[in-house]
């Protein structure tokens, strides 16, 4: 199975790599500088589930990009989504499935609206991980899951296929035969995450050791259940249990990738993350919820880092 990589940062470097590792034929979309660093240097990645120092990969332009692939891996942010959908096109053939690894649910839309529902897989990654200044993957914990499904619960062939290519190649490969449930799962779980810390600007355990901060994070959870139970996708009594007790962690260290990136001044996944989940909200009570003040919170750091006062 050939398979394309988009991307080679900390997720789709990680992943490709392992892939890669493990004899798959797997191949990088990057950029020049990235193309370069992997030439000059290979993929390393330094994880406590195992290092690796690969050879350099095997990388392709979008410039130069003609042939389909059988799998392609978006690895992508959101924000580099419209871009990456336009890189990939002469990859897409028509046998092509197109395995997504953003977080939320719009990028399923857009994705359908360009290449057609039957060509996309449901999909969801969970890592920690970084892209060190060097070009070294940087692997922060032990969690390295990717999950995948068609989204009608189908066992289809390509399925099978696919759970044979990912299976047994350094990291959890899991086939899932209830992946749109799996992705709001994510999704309400993570907007809530990323949303507390960055309005809070600290960790969980800083969040719960203030006074009202586990209410706080606790009613941004509920926010964000509702919208997935009014979608049609309520999560779980399991689920919500587990999400509240990791968001009230006494002393927890855990932040979001996007208080991170918004720290560092990066763009962030505002809209993708926050906007998309507000959008599929009660309207009737969206403007007075806590999920509503975290996205006017992003949008306002969002404006800011586009036109920095003088």
């Amino acid at each position: 199975m050939r398979i394309l990589i988009v991307g080679a940062g900390a997720t789709g470097g990680y992943f490709g790599g392992r892939l890669l590792g493990h004899g798959r034929d797997v191949t990088f979309l990057v950029r020049e500088k990235r193309a370069a660093q992997l030439a000059r240097h290979g993929l390393s990645i330094r994880s406590a589930t195992g290092d690796a120092d690969l050879p350099p990969p095997p990388t392709v332009l979008a410039s130069v990009l003609r042939t389909p692939y059988d799998l392609i891996l978006l690895s992508c942010k959101a924000y580099g989504l419209e871009q990456a959908m336009a890189d990939i096109t002469p990859a897409v053939g028509p046998d092509t499935a197109i395995l997504p690894l953003l977080n939320g649910m719009r990028q399923l839309d857009l994705l359908d609206a360009h290449f057609g529902a039957a060509r996309v897989l449901g999909g969801q990654c969970v890592i920690a991980a970084t892209l060190d200044a060097d070009g070294t993957v940087r692997h922060l914990n032990t969690s390295h899951s990717l999950t995948f499904g068609e989204r009608d619960g189908s066992a289809s062939a390509r399925m099978q296929a696919i759970t044979q290519a990912l299976s047994g190649a350094g990291f959890d490969a899991r086939p899932s035969r209830t992946v749109l449930q799996d992705m709001w799962d994510k999704w309400i779980f993570l907007a809530t995450l990323a949303g507390i810390t960055c309005l809070m600007r600290g960790s969980v355990g800083q969040i719960v050791a203030a006074p009202g901060g586990a209410a706080a994070a606790l009613d941004l959870l509920e926010d964000c259940r509702a919208v997935a139970e009014r979608s049609g996708h309520a999560p779980s009594a399991q689920t919500m249990q587990r999400a509240r007790s990791v968001l009230t962690e006494a002393g927890s260290t855990l932040t979001a990738s996007m208080l991170r990136d918004l720290q560092h001044g990066h763009p962030i996944e505002a809209d993708h993350i926050v906007g998309d989940l507000l959008a599929r909200a009660d309207r009737s009570r969206d403007e007075r919820s806590l999920l509503a003040t975290v996205y006017a919170h992003l949008k306002v750091y969002e404006a800011g880092r586009q036109s920095p006062a003088a």
